[in-house]
């Protein structure tokens, strides 16, 4: 699995790409076909916005996921990215 990340006014430091790292190695636990992911870090004004779209066998996945803390927004994104990911593994086993 390949993680690309882009930020949008922030720096993304060594501790934030090893957390993000750690945790979509999680995602790989239900799903091993996850190809690409490409995540892009946003901060507005208080709010910290992160998005992500993973490249599937069989189709993508975008989430999405706003906090006033980066890391709980990662944390709610992982969530939100497990939900689906789940989800689509199931349509391609009952197909």
């Amino acid at each position: 699995m390949q993680i690309n990340l882009t930020g949008h006014h922030i720096e993304i430091t060594q501790s934030l790409r090893s957390y993000i790292e750690e945790k979509f190695t999680k995602l790989e636990r239900h799903f091993d076909q996850i190809n690409n992911v490409h995540v892009v870090l946003n901060v507005e004004k208080l709010q910290q916005k992160v998005e992500a779209k993973l490249h599937l066998r069989g189709g993508e996945v975008f989430a999405t996921s706003e906090h006033a803390d980066m890391y709980a927004a990662i944390d709610s994104l992982i969530d939100k990215l497990d939900r689906q990911v789940i989800k689509h593994k199931e349509k391609l086993t009952k197909h």
